[in-house]
């Protein structure tokens, strides 16, 4: 492939976010539960079609994996 053939982040970044949108649109049409991740509490849920959301877990450690491990070396 040319390097023109390419597409832009852009374009790779929006078509992810369309393919995310249309998996929870399927997931919420068959009443499939649906897993998220809270940034800000750092909390795992399970939505249900209900609306309720159960704590399923909690972020285990804090920072990135190449910070962890420089720190461990």
């Amino acid at each position: 492939m040319k390097r023109e053939e390419y597409i832009s982040d852009e374009m790779v970044v929006k078509r992810v976010n369309e393919a995310v949108r249309i998996e929870l649109e399927k997931k919420r049409a068959l009443d499939v539960p649906i897993v998220t991740y809270d940034r800000e509490t750092q909390i795992i849920y399970q939505e249900n079609n209900d609306g309720t959301r159960v704590e399923v877990g909690r972020r285990m450690r804090k920072g990135r994996y190449s910070e962890r491990v420089a720190k461990e070396a």
